[in-house]
């Protein structure tokens, strides 16, 4: 802080580290810091000087919101694909959805953000190009929910691509393990429709590796949104993160990071929950 200023005073110097802390022990320090954490309370950010907690409190919703979004977008859209492909695995369409999971994959995410950007915001003006909101609005009620909806389409997308790629090819792969199994052999031989076979049989231990990888891959979701919140100026933590990072904005830089382990911890909480409605045997 001092460095930004040029220099500064002794009064001054001492009237900052007393401020925030610094002219006591490490120890004194240390345990005032804990006690603090606990309680949310990460001081007041450098920049702003407005406490953290509320700074992450105002923003958070957006990146919920968001990561949310991309989440089950890619879960979904991800795990349909992988089934299409595996029921058929030398056809066309299985590697149609191989070649666009591996550009998927292979793509930089802020760069598949900046094309869809140039495609529907800028060459086809079907979506907003920035923000969460569009500005001047003034609607309410539903009006307000689509305007949101509209400006949350391409981040979602951006996010959720790199991660469609991925489920798509393990839920793939994992349903063409399944479906070689005996007793998916046992219900074939029953007479039992396609439809029946994948989706009633197969998908429940087919999709188990899947939901693994999601709770595993959240904390890479967040670290993603912080690159798609800069490049669409969505209103989330993760662009508050990546400001905090250029301002060398600490207290908020460990705030957020203390929320989005949180966020982490709870996700994969709902993922290990989730096993006991998807497999049978762990209740």
């Amino acid at each position: 802080m001092i460095g930004d200023m040029g220099g500064a005073t002794p009064e001054l110097v001492a009237k900052l580290r007393a401020d925030y802390g610094l002219d006591q022990s490490l120890f004194t320090q240390l345990h005032t810091h804990i006690w603090k954490m606990m309680r949310g309370d990460f001081g007041l950010s450098f920049t702003h000087r407005v406490p953290v907690r509320d700074l992450i409190l105002d923003h958070l919703p957006a990146t919920i919101l968001l990561v949310t979004t991309a989440f089950f977008l890619a879960l979904i859209t991800g795990t349909i694909l992988g089934i299409i492909a595996a029921q058929k695995p030398k056809s066309l369409v299985s590697h149609v959805v191989t070649v666009l999971s591996l550009s998927g994959f292979a793509a930089p995410i802020f760069w598949t953000g900046l094309m869809l950007l140039i495609v529907f915001a800028y060459l086809l003006p079907l979506f907003p190009a920035s923000g969460m909101k569009t500005p001047g609005f003034q609607g309410t009620g539903l009006e307000a929910i689509v305007d949101v909806l509209k400006h949350l389409v391409l981040p979602a997308i951006t996010l959720a691509s790199v991660y469609i790629a991925v489920y798509s090819r393990l839920a793939r792969a994992s349903m063409l393990d399944v479906l070689g199994s005996d007793y998916i052999r046992t219900a074939r031989s029953k007479g039992l429709s396609r439809r029946v076979v994948v989706y009633k049989h197969a998908l429940k231990n087919g999709i188990l590796p899947v939901v693994t990888m999601a709770g595993l891959q959240f904390s890479q979701l967040i670290a993603g949104a912080v690159v798609v919140e800069t490049v669409f100026s969505w209103p989330g933590i993760g662009q508050l993160a990546f400001n905090a990072i250029l301002r060398r904005d600490h207290p908020l830089l460990l705030g957020i990071l203390f929320f989005s382990t949180l966020m982490v911890v709870v996700a994969n909480l709902i993922t290990d929950s989730s096993y006991r409605i998807l497999d049978p045997r762990i209740r």
